[in-house]
């Protein structure tokens, strides 16, 4: 697996996010809500989107969003604590897919969660159909906390609990 660096992204990589996040295999898993306005996303004080290039050829393959789901002025999570992070993290270049860099983005986004942002809860909400994507989170210590409808889209909540958050 080659390693992965990740950048923050910037109004100049609006158009490469457009892209990315119209990629054949990511759209249906996106959901039906309001596509990413990315000028606004990458300037928004409340989150951070992160693009993940390949090391070795500096060649942009994902794209990771840290978001504080309390300060989000969407309410997207509804009523959610203060230290509530949320992640949404996605791999464009297909031929990317099954090479462990979804985990290596994940621990990256966790990180950033937990240490840079001191959070103590993280929230995830797969499209309740992509049933391989919460069986990865489930594998990253993501723990179901149920169904639940956003908009039009039928999700299952995932929640990670950081180990000395003192949460039950």
């Amino acid at each position: 697996m080659s390693e992965l660096t990740f950048r923050r992204a910037s109004r100049d990589d609006v158009r490469l996010l457009e892209v990315m996040s119209n990629a054949p295999h990511v759209l249906p898993n996106l959901g039906t809500d309001q596509p990413w306005h990315w000028p606004r996303e990458v300037e928004a004080s409340w989150q951070e989107v992160w693009i993940t290039d390949l090391s070795a050829t500096s060649t942009p393959m994902g794209v990771v969003i840290v978001l504080n789901a309390a300060a989000d002025p969407s309410a997207y999570w509804g009523e959610v604590s203060p230290g509530t992070c949320a992640i949404d993290i996605w791999i464009a270049d297909a031929a990317q897919l099954r090479k462990g860099h979804g985990t290596v983005m994940m621990e990256h986004a966790i990180d950033r969660c937990f240490r840079a942002h001191n959070a103590h809860t993280i929230l995830i909400d797969p499209l309740a159909k992509n049933e391989g994507a919460v069986a990865f989170y489930q594998h990253l210590g993501f723990e179901v906390i149920g169904p639940r409808t956003f908009g039009a889209d039928e999700c299952t909540v995932l929640r990670l609990r950081r180990p000395d958050s003192g949460c039950d």
